[in-house]
């Protein structure tokens, strides 16, 4: 395991701290003004839990970045198709789910996944999901986690039905049939 990077384990979970820095572009061409958000960085490491605060760490005017720290990218054994999915996509995603409603002056992340569904999930309730690419060091732990969590479903090929010896409409006409 990357000794950098602050990791806790049990059987089922392991949890990565992790901060983000997001960036807020105020858009004057836009209709109403509202900001655009994006993901600008996620970092991991074992520095991050000192700076557990939100600040800003860049201002340019229209063009603000906020360190939000304190967080952690959980993987749970019950997530690992999900990130499954996620890994074998062009490019692997980490999902940054806000409080805040698109358009909003002021968001605030509420947690770090890097499963495609939960994302979805928080999608549909209305919360506002930003997407990164997910870093090398950070991708090579959810494969690790991925490899010893999870096997996939083995396909089973479905029996037919013989309908014809269950169906009440054919009995019946083999019935009638052998009446006449």
């Amino acid at each position: 395991m990357n000794s950098e990077i602050k990791i806790t384990e049990s059987d089922a979970q392991i949890s990565i701290a992790v901060a983000v820095v997001i960036e807020r572009t105020e858009t004057p061409q836009s209709k109403w003004g509202y900001p655009v958000w994006k993901v600008f960085a996620v970092i991991a490491g074992e520095h991050i839990e000192q700076y557990d605060q939100s600040m800003v760490i860049h201002d340019e005017g229209k063009s603000t970045r906020f360190y939000w720290g304190g967080l952690s990218l959980n993987l749970y054994k019950d997530g690992s198709e999900g990130y499954w999915y996620n890994l074998l996509s062009d490019v692997p995603y980490l999902f940054v789910v806000c409080d805040g409603e698109e358009g909003a002056h002021e968001i605030e992340p509420s947690f770090v996944t890097a499963n495609q569904d939960e994302a979805n999930a928080s999608m549909e309730s209305d919360d506002m999901v930003l997407s990164i690419p997910m870093p090398i060091d950070i991708r090579e732990l959810v494969e690790r986690y991925v490899i010893s969590h999870y096997s996939p479903e083995q396909k089973k090929k479905r029996k037919r039905k013989e309908w014809i010896e269950e169906s009440q409409y054919a009995k019946r006409q083999a019935k009638n049939f052998s009446n006449e």
